[in-house]
């Protein structure tokens, strides 16, 4: 999709389709006339989601008016909606070019549109991809450039996760990591199994051990010249590229989807990449904890001990809690590489879809000012979040019986804070904040402005919070 700019009157624009934002009250003056007889007739309400096509307009040089529904106002959710369903209503129909009128910055509507164009076709013998040729932004063009690659970004999360798992395994995604992460201006370093065990990593290897394939640790350094060496923010990513439960094996219903269990990982791994395409004058670390949970006669038992980077030894009573376990080295090798703030993103209990749906994701933390950062960057890109306790009562859940730690509480009450809790053990006191967006990284419905599948929720947020972060350095 190639991006570009025209600040005449819409009314001159010459293009296939030209998207326009009407409210529940008010659209721009521009159309009055012509949604005038639909709003008398009830035939358009502005509510979110609604879409009216208009051909030949009068008065207009595009040939098509799609009027889109933006609810009560112009908000950042709202605005990303626009894009990413003009996008989609325009490639549907099999449209070459389309122009958006837009309301305020551009960022958001242009990262929606980019993201609503996202699609894999590569798995069909007949490709029915109608891929936009061009986008043209029309009215104000700040953060338009910004939202193009925060958009390309988050399609790069979303691309990963829905990769096949006998394409895209831990070494394949380090692969990819290496290959394409200098060109951004990342630092990329990998360390496999020999190197994980010679470090103590035991349990994130432990998750590998039913595996073929051997498990990655992956570094992306993003260093710019103009930043100080503090903050230093580290965001850590699971990277589980396909999780079959290992010995406490899941239910086959719904267990293809368990290649999106990489969704923290890709996420972390597009945001940095945006950070870095944008030039952000902040310190960033990646770190990507890649592996795959399979059942064999090496693979890790229930009832087994394993030992974490920092001494803390882990009894493994269940085998499908292994996010956490390769989250727990990850985290100790951030604090001992010198991380001043530590994000991680992953896709790792079940119960927070009891407590949040598919609505928020869950933010955990013990540091609330950094929660609040990440809370805030979410409200600014239009992704959203919900903060939950961290007492300490919770903690105690998570003691083992033979060794310093278990990997799951026994219990079925507070899973997502309990599973929190597990990891705050090896942060070391680092202000830390804990993403779970295992009832948000994958929509199983779709919605108008984007498919059903991953969402690249974080991208967006992340890339807000170091923005905003270096902002305030500078």
């Amino acid at each position: 999709m190639k991006l570009e700019f025209d600040d005449g009157e819409l009314t001159g624009i010459a293009t296939d389709a030209l998207a326009i934002p009407v409210f529940s009250e008010t659209e721009p003056d521009v159309v009055g006339a012509l949604v005038a007889p639909l709003r008398d007739a009830g035939e358009l309400k502005g509510k979110a989601g609604e879409l009216t096509l208009l051909h030949s307009p009068n008065g207009f040089a595009a040939r098509r008016l799609l009027l889109i529904g933006c609810g009560d106002d112009w908000s950042t959710e709202a605005s990303f909606a626009f894009g990413g369903q003009a996008v989609r209503a325009a490639e549907s129909r099999g449209y070459g070019q389309l122009a958006l009128a837009l309301e305020g910055d551009a960022r958001s509507a242009v990262a929606g549109a980019v993201a609503g164009g996202f699609g894999l076709e590569q798995y069909r013998l007949k490709s029915d991809d109608n891929a936009l040729d061009t986008l043209v932004v029309c009215g104000p063009l700040d953060g338009a450039k910004a939202g193009f690659v925060v958009g390309e970004c988050t399609n790069l999360a979303r691309e990963l996760a829905c990769l096949p798992a006998n394409e895209l395994g831990p070494e394949e995604f380090a692969a990819r990591a290496v290959a394409d992460g200098p060109a951004h201006g990342l630092m990329v370093s990998v360390m496999g199994e020999t190197e994980l065990r010679e470090m103590g990593a035991g349990a994130l290897c432990s998750v590998a051990d039913g595996s073929a394939r051997p498990p990655q640790l992956v570094r992306l350094d993003w260093s710019p010249e103009g930043a100080s060496k503090e903050p230093h923010l580290w965001l850590v990513g699971k990277g589980i590229t396909f999780d079959t439960g290992g010995i406490s094996i899941k239910p086959s219903k719904n267990l293809q989807k368990m290649k999106y269990d990489m969704s923290g990982a890709a996420c972390m791994y597009g945001a940095i990449t945006a950070i870095a395409r944008l030039g952000v004058e902040l310190r960033v670390t990646g770190l990507l904890t890649l592996a795959e949970n399979m059942p064999s006669g090496t693979a890790t038992r229930p009832g087994d001990i394993v030992r974490a980077m920092n001494g803390k030894h882990i009894e493994v009573d269940n085998t499908d809690a292994e996010g956490r376990l390769v989250l727990a080295d990850a985290l100790c090798y951030a604090v001992a590489e010198g991380a001043t703030h530590i994000i991680d993103s992953a896709t790792l209990t079940g119960a927070v879809t009891y407590a949040l749906g598919s609505t928020r994701a869950a933010v955990m933390t013990n540091d609330d000012v950094l929660a609040g950062r990440v809370i805030a960057a979410g409200d600014v890109a239009g992704e959203r979040y919900w903060q939950l306790p961290m007492d300490a009562e919770y903690g105690k859940l998570m003691k083992g019986e033979l060794a310093d730690l278990k990997n799951v509480s026994g219990t079925p009450e507070a899973g997502t804070i309990t599973a929190a809790k597990f990891l705050e053990e090896f942060v070391d006191g680092t202000p830390w904040v804990h993403l779970d967006i295992a009832g948000t990284a994958w929509d199983n419905k779709g919605k108008p402005h984007r498919p059903k599948g991953p969402t690249g929720i974080t991208v967006r947020t992340l890339v807000q919070l170091a923005e905003t972060w270096a902002s305030e350095a500078s």
